[in-house]
Order: C-alpha cells, then structure tokens, then sequence
C-alpha cells in the first residue's frame, strides 16, 4: 500500500508529498524506523488508510503523543468510533466482541475505568512483584535447564513466548493442569496477529469458556490469586459483573503476555546487535550490580519496545493535535515507536545506550491508562536477560539478521523466532525443581 500524505491544493485538489514512505509493508515491519523519522519530519500527525481498510490518525512525534495518552478528549470506548459499520469491527482485539470481552481497561473510560483499575490494582504492587520474584527465576531456570546443554534454541519459542505465559496464568490462579491449554491459545494469537482474525477470534472464543467455567470454579473455591480477588471484590460490593470479570482477566492474560515476549526478544536481539552493550552488561552482572540492568530494560523498551503502536483511541469532540484538525468519531493511534526515537526528546535516539538516564520514554503508556502490569513485566525482562547473559555468555545469533522475520500487526512488535547458538552454561547454584510449568 502507498501511503502518501495529502496536502490540499487552493482548489481543493490533493497534492502528494514526494519521498513519503511506504507503510505497513514486510520491509516496513523489519525497520520502520526510517519511515517513522520521515513522518516526524513531514507528516506528524498523520492521516492514513490501515490495512485493514480503516482510516485513522497516526501520532508520531513525543510531544504529541503525550499529550494525546493524557487527553481526556480521546475516548477508550469503541463506541465513539464514527466509521463504516464494518469498519467499527476491525478495531480492538479480534474476537473480543463476540466472546463478550469488551469490558475490559483498554476498552473504557472513567468512571468504570477508576473502578475496574482500583480493583486489579492491589495485584501490581511493588511488593506483590517483589514476592514473585523467586518464581519468575524459578520458571527462567526452569525454561533454559531445556535447552542449555543442546547449544541452540529459538529463543521465543523455547524462552520468551513460554515465561510470561506460566507466569501470568500463576498470577491469575490458572490451575497447572491447564496451562498448556493457554499456552496453545496464546500462541495462536501470536501466530495469527498480523493475519487473518479469525484464528484469533476463535483462540479468544475458547479462553472466554474457560475463563467462565473458571470463576465458577474460584468461587465455590477461592485462593490466593487474581480471579479470587476479583471474585471477592465482586462479593463485597464492588458491582463486578461476570462479563467484567472475565473480560479483566482475558485482558490481563492478552497485554500481559505478549508485551513480555517482545520485551524478552527485541531486547536480546538488540544486546546482540551491540556487543559492546551487551559486553558491558555482562561486565556488570558479573560484578553484582544490579543498575545497569534497571537503566537497561527501560532503554530497551525505549530502542525497540514491545508495543509499536498504543491502541486505539477515538476523538469525542473535534480538536487540534500537533496542528492537525481530527473529527469527532477519528480514530488516533499514538506511534510509541516514532515518539521513543524523537530527536527532539531523546539524545542520539537511534542509538542503544543502556546506562541512558535520562529516559521517559512512552513504552509503557502514559495517564490513566499507563500499563498496569508494568513492574511484572520489567521484573520479568530484567529476570530472564540477566540470567540468559550469565548462563550462556558466548550467546549469538545462528542466522544472518536480514533471515530473521517479524510478526505483522498492528499493535505489537516482535519477532517470529530467534534462533541462538551458545556454548553449554552453568546450571544455577540454587533452583527448585518443578514438577510441571
């Protein structure tokens, strides 16, 4: 697809702007970077057709896209979206609607949206996460006991993908048994994001069985897990519908996995792809300090983050954003990608730089609906780097980075596989045996 900004002319033709990039291409998903810094440049904010046939607005420039994060007049609510009837079910997550998962905290404004992140909110604390911590090392292990004495391994498949999934499922009180279950589900949302949506859909339609036949499980026998706590918090007076439970935990399951594996990924290709950063880490590690690795996750989620685009937004009233005029009912999605890059923001953006300080970049969002899941997802990266980087030290990759693919979609951004190579690493000193993930 050619996708050109318009300029209107004094007659009202169209003019096209020459050197404008090509959008939404498979040479685009490998770099969009050069095309981001193009539309910074030229085309801030930016009105184009997505593949899926639905107009909006692409926000790319970090002054811009934090204030639109922040603005109150950009609605969460699909409703608000003014396009084509067969437009309106291109949007948010495939399956959601008919699986009656819309209710959830990337769908709704306050006050639910207060309501329903109060709720969730006591699972993310800092010392909720803290107290996770041994078994987000103990799963790591776990994951590379698998595949450390074979030499090779597609870390996604084997490491990425496999971690945040038995993690979450632990934090939402997925029964053992069951996981393998979410993981199959899980990985057919992966496989199909940037396709056709009805392998998502019907992924979504299963999870949505289980995720009812489970609250009815949790409440004749609560325990201590996320659904329990949403359950109780049901029972108490909170007003939870079973709807919104489901839709809470499907959607705490949806972001709180994928994110993680592109964290895992893109942040381990990117150590890869500047040794000396990843020399310097493993300095670091080596020596016990532990403040590299904290400055390192966030320049890895600002360098080549896990979520390339924030999802969807719809204007509630018409209004001006970076000096644009977007209608009422417009779609905006805001480039967290192209805002991260953001000379104007950012010191030498398009380089990694790992002990970077000065550094809020819009990873995770930005207001009300900043990530909720942010401290167990950089609790995670910072587990599963650190301790890939200490086990298998001569870690590089096994093929010719222009082999590698990355998944297309919209949303999210990472890669298809990562096959590595490594010499055999030490086991852990200490690590408890699992019986099942």
């Amino acid at each position: 697809m050619n996708d050109c900004p318009a300029h209107p002319t004094a007659d009202g033709e169209n003019t096209v702007e020459s050197g404008a990039p090509e959008l939404f291409t498979w040479e685009f998903a490998t770099d969009p970077y050069p095309a981001y810094a193009w539309l910074r440049e030229h085309s801030p904010v930016h009105r184009t057709t997505l593949p899926s046939g639905v107009e909006a607005w692409l926000v790319t420039r970090y002054a811009d896209a934090r204030q639109a994060l922040a603005d109150g007049r950009l609605s969460k609510d699909p409703a608000h979206h003014t396009g084509p009837a067969n437009a309106k079910g291109k949007t948010g997550i495939p399956g959601e609607r008919k699986a009656e998962l819309t209710t959830h905290l990337l769908n709704i404004d306050p006050p639910d949206h207060t309501r329903l992140r109060r709720l969730v909110s006591k699972a993310f604390t800092p010392r909720r996460v803290a107290a996770f911590a041994p078994r987000v090392q103990e799963l790591t292990d776990r994951l590379i006991d698998g595949f450390a004495e074979q030499g090779h391994a597609d870390l996604i498949h084997d490491f990425a993908f496999p971690l945040p999934i038995y993690a979450i499922c632990d934090l939402l009180g997925v029964p053992r048994e069951d996981q393998d279950d979410f993981r199959d589900w899980a990985g057919m949302m992966i496989r199909h994001g940037g396709g056709p949506r009805g392998g998502v859909a019907r992924s979504v339609k299963k999870m949505r069985g289980y995720l009812a036949e489970l609250i009815h499980r949790k409440r004749e026998d609560p325990g201590d897990d996320l659904i329990s706590d949403l359950i109780r918090a049901s029972d108490h007076g909170e007003h939870l519908t079973e709807n919104e439970a489901a839709a809470m935990a499907f959607i705490l399951l949806f972001a709180g996995f994928e994110t993680t594996v592109n964290l895992i990924g893109n942040g381990t290709y990117a150590l890869l792809r500047n040794p000396e950063q990843r020399e310097r880490l493993q300095r670091s590690l080596a020596a016990g300090e532990s403040d590299l690795l904290a400055t390192g996750i966030e320049e890895l989620l600002r360098y080549d983050g896990p979520v390339e685009l924030a999802t969807w937004r719809y204007a509630t009233v018409p209004l001006t954003l970076g000096g644009q005029d977007i209608a009422a009912g417009d779609p905006v999605l805001v480039v967290l990608a192209a805002a991260d890059r953001d000379p104007e923001r950012f010191r030498d953006p398009d380089r990694l730089d790992l002990a970077r300080s000065d550094n809020q970049h819009l990873g995770y969002g930005h207001g009300i609906h900043y990530c909720l899941g942010a401290p167990l997802a950089r609790l995670e990266g910072q587990t599963a780097l650190a301790t890939l980087l200490s086990r298998l030290p001569d870690l590089r990759l096994a093929v010719e980075p222009g082999d590698l693919r990355w998944r297309g979609g919209l949303i999210m951004r990472g890669l298809r596989t990562l096959p590595v190579e490594f010499g055999a690493g030490p086991a852990p000193e200490e690590s408890d045996t699992l019986s099942t993930l």
